[in-house]
């Protein structure tokens, strides 16, 4: 510092801090060897607060509004360097103007997914991210256990704490409360109030106050996202034949616009198919538009048949399947199942060999056995 800058200094008596950063939280007012002059005015503004300490000490704490320097709004600072009878000269302090305005519009997010077991999807892996406000409420204590000594204290030296510390409660919190994927949107408002119940006391150890916390958005991974619209689109589409004359009306209707082009030939193929079938169910007794008397004995219900039996098959670490038991029996005729060939059926705790099973057996059994006498 010049001679100059140090005379200019001794010179001025006001002390106060004009904010024109919008992330500035701490800002330490400059002063040559930090010496204050006797009856100098302090100006503290809206949403600020002046924090003075003393080797190390936080003293005296200002609030809002413009002050003389005396020992009479100086009580702490005046017990510490010992004035008992008021002082004249400059003294020595340190001035910390803390910002008391809200900081708004701060991210959080998860950066690794969260991984959840869902009752309809299984494990499922979760992504999630949302906007916070944050002030400063207890100055002394931010000063303490944040700022420490540093002249100028903004928001990026504290916000990746804070975020780390949202996302960690807020992963507890989702499998805490098993909320099934699919219910997870009408949940954010529950979810964001009751993070911040939680982490307020956190963020009250530092001097913080959480004003507002928003979870924004909880995402799936993009292939299962896709999953889910071929699920939707089925269910959408809903009974598939009359989805088909959904179909074949827009392509009547393409191909009367065009009805010399190959899709009208197409088309009316297609019509003729379809008319041949209508036509065929038509013609078969208890359909709907026969008008032939039904005959008078009614026949008695068909018989009922066992459903076949499927299996399935490993090849090659993968499974195949399932195939009925008129595929197995060709296959392992032909042989292209073996007897060591793993397989499985409903009946069955664990894989086994095919030609350990006992309707299989016999199959694999085709060597005749000796001739009588030898």
């Amino acid at each position: 510092m010049t001679l100059w800058e140090k005379v200019k200094g001794e010179f001025i008596d006001i002390i106060q801090w004009t904010d024109d950063t919008p992330d500035t939280m701490v800002y330490r007012f400059p002063r040559y060897d930090n010496e204050i002059k006797y009856n100098a005015q302090l100006v503290v503004r809206q949403s600020q607060a002046a924090v003075f300490v003393n080797r190390g000490k936080v003293a005296d704490v200002f609030s809002p509004g413009q002050y003389s320097l005396t020992t009479r709004n100086l009580p702490v600072l005046s017990t510490l360097m010992g004035w008992k009878h008021g002082f004249h000269s400059p003294f020595k302090a340190e001035v910390y103007f803390v910002s008391l305005q809200n900081f708004t519009n701060l991210k959080w997010g998860t950066k690794n997914p969260v991984i959840l077991r869902d009752p309809e999807f299984g494990p499922v892996r979760l992504r999630s991210f949302g906007t916070y406000v944050v002030k400063i409420v207890d100055p002394e204590k931010f000063i303490k256990e944040i700022t420490g000594t540093r002249g100028h204290f903004s928001l990026d030296g504290v916000v990746e704490q804070l975020r780390n510390l949202i996302v960690s409660r807020f992963s507890d919190l989702l499998g805490e409360r098993k909320i099934p994927v699919l219910d997870l949107t009408a949940s954010y408002d529950e979810l964001s109030a009751v993070l911040t119940r939680i982490i307020a006391p956190e963020f009250l150890e530092y001097g913080l106050e959480i004003t507002k916390l928003l979870v924004e958005n909880i995402s799936l991974p993009v292939s299962v996202e896709e999953a889910l619209d071929k699920k939707s689109s089925m269910g959408i589409v809903g009974n598939l034949d009359d989805y088909f004359k959904f179909q074949s009306a827009n392509a009547m209707a393409a191909a009367a616009e065009n009805p010399g082009g190959e899709a009208s030939a197409g088309v009316g193929m297609g019509m003729g198919f379809a008319m041949a079938n209508q036509m065929g169910q038509a013609m078969m007794p208890g359909q709907k538009g026969f008008d032939l008397p039904s005959p008078a004995g009614t026949p008695p219900p068909l018989p009922e048949q066992s459903p076949e039996i499927v299996y399935y098959l490993a090849v090659k670490g993968k499974q195949l399947g399932p195939l009925g038991q008129n595929k197995i029996i060709h296959n392992i005729k032909i042989g292209k199942i073996k007897p060591e060939m793993l397989m499985w059926r409903q009946g069955l705790k664990t894989w086994q060999r095919a030609g350990e099973i006992h309707e299989l057996i016999a199959l694999f059994n085709t060597t005749p056995p000796p001739l009588p006498g030898n």
